[in-house]
């Protein structure tokens, strides 16, 4: 079976590159034949750097590679705004061309909005109706698209998958962090998280556990956000206890980023806005027990796997890190959880489930021939 990816791809930094970059490699080692068509900027075997998110034509640039890659099937990365302007309307356009050469398209919608606007809204039910299969990784999104858009075509839920991998080995150390509770922030930067927050609380911890240091590992793409940053990085320059906090940047490639998460006894996520979390996952694969606001992913993450404490107010953010940080046997438990909780989501088995629905779909669409691939040595 050949397949093709629609999606952002590294070395782009994006949740959603990564994302495919993992579900691609296991659904490779699978003897699938895979393809990648990527903005601008994407490298790596067989993929195509098919468009600018500026371009006016995207949908024609799409689908004119993937009629001369013949795929099997398609599916698509999506994400709002991924594919142009108007919220990625060209994605649109693309369906509807895979629709009439009889392309079947399955789609993972990365974001679900309880309360789109009008463009998200119109946009999500044309995916909607032009997809053969959707993927989403919550229940709760599966419910309300099955709510408030009467979808008809399947709609599966998958969960955002874990690497299968152990902390790096004297990560303390190698930071100069040993002997201290180390609370950390990390991932790209954004107002809606809310890492302000966070400095703000950070003495009434420090008042509590006196050995916590506040680790803030996090990264902007080009200039957005800088001014919000730079105001966060001066008020720190300013507080009393400065010493107690560290603060890291640089692009930290994944060993790198591995290093930092894996030096933490936990991570603190005060997110005002968002859905499932790519750096959830990033904590989830190290096991590092997690205090987050009440986000309802969130909630609903703490709630099913055991490793996470939701915090409604600043003064539950203080209590619930001082929670985690000053008792041990509270952290091992939630490691401990997080590790079971993670059996059914490492990517060889997210991969299989994709592969289920990748086969389901191609014999509805031929049920006589039979698909035949075998990969070149390597």
């Amino acid at each position: 079976m050949r397949i093709i990816y629609i999606s952002t791809y590294p070395p782009t930094e994006c949740g959603i590159a990564t994302y495919t970059h993992y579900l691609q490699e296991e659904i490779q080692n699978k003897n699938i034949e895979v393809y990648i068509l990527s903005q601008n900027g994407a490298k790596g075997e067989n993929v195509f750097e098919a468009y600018s998110p500026d371009d006016k034509d995207i949908a024609y640039k799409l689908f004119h590679l993937v009629s001369k890659l013949t795929p099997d099937l398609v599916h698509i990365q999506h994400e709002f705004g991924l594919f142009g302007y108007d919220r990625g309307i060209q994605i649109v356009d693309f369906l509807l061309r895979c629709k009439i050469a009889s392309i079947p398209v399955v789609t993972t919608l990365h974001t679900v909005y309880k309360s789109p606007g009008w463009t998200e809204r119109v946009i999500t039910s044309e995916i909607l109706k032009l997809s053969k299969e959707l993927i989403v990784h919550e229940k709760y999104q599966k419910e309300f698209i099955e709510s408030e858009y009467k979808s008809l075509n399947p709609i599966n839920v998958i969960a955002h998958g874990v690497r299968n991998i152990n902390p790096v080995k004297d990560a303390k150390e190698l930071l100069g962090l040993d002997g201290k509770k180390v609370v950390l922030l990390a991932g790209y930067f954004r107002t809606t998280k809310h890492f302000e927050k966070l400095v703000d609380i950070f003495p009434e911890v420090l008042a509590k556990v006196n050995n916590a240091v506040l680790l803030l590992a996090c990264r902007l793409r080009i200039t957005e956000h800088n001014e919000k940053l730079d105001k966060l990085l001066r008020m720190m320059r300013f507080l009393d206890n400065k010493d107690h906090i560290r603060i890291l940047k640089g692009q930290f490639p994944q060993h790198t980023l591995d290093t930092i998460m894996s030096a933490a006894d936990v991570v603190v996520m005060p997110y005002s806005a968002g859905a499932q979390s790519g750096m959830l996952a990033q904590f989830s694969a190290l096991h590092i027990p997690t205090v987050t606001s009440d986000l309802l992913s969130f909630k609903l993450w703490n709630e099913d796997t055991g490793g996470g404490i939701t915090s409604y107010t600043d003064e539950d953010f203080v209590t619930n890190i001082c929670k985690v940080i000053d008792n041990e046997n509270t952290a091992v438990k939630m490691r401990t959880n997080i590790k079971e909780s993670n059996q059914q989501k490492y990517w060889d088995i997210i991969a299989s489930k994709h592969l289920l629905i990748y086969n389901n779909l191609v014999a509805k669409e031929d049920k006589i021939s039979e698909f035949f691939y075998v990969p070149k040595p390597k």
